[in-house]
């Protein structure tokens, strides 16, 4: 499993009691594809002997994608 996040602050100190805070984070920065197991099909072939179409294809992911997500948050 392969996954890094990632996170940056900024801090703007307008006045004595007053500041504002800038953040951006990064969920799996890197958009690594964990692929989840093949379960849905865990035989070859069917009962008469043909072939199962689908058997061993990989067709998910266990993790999400890339997310970024940006907030501000003011404090007094």
């Amino acid at each position: 499993m392969v996954n890094l996040d990632f996170s940056m602050v900024k801090n703007n100190h307008i006045r004595e009691n007053l500041n504002v805070q800038f953040r951006a984070e990064f969920f799996n920065v890197i958009n690594h594809a964990n692929f989840a197991p093949p379960v849905d099909n865990m035989e070859a072939f069917d009962a008469s002997g043909a072939p199962v179409p689908g058997f061993g294809q990989i067709d998910s992911t266990q993790t999400p994608g890339r997310e970024i997500q940006f907030a501000v948050k003011v404090m007094w």
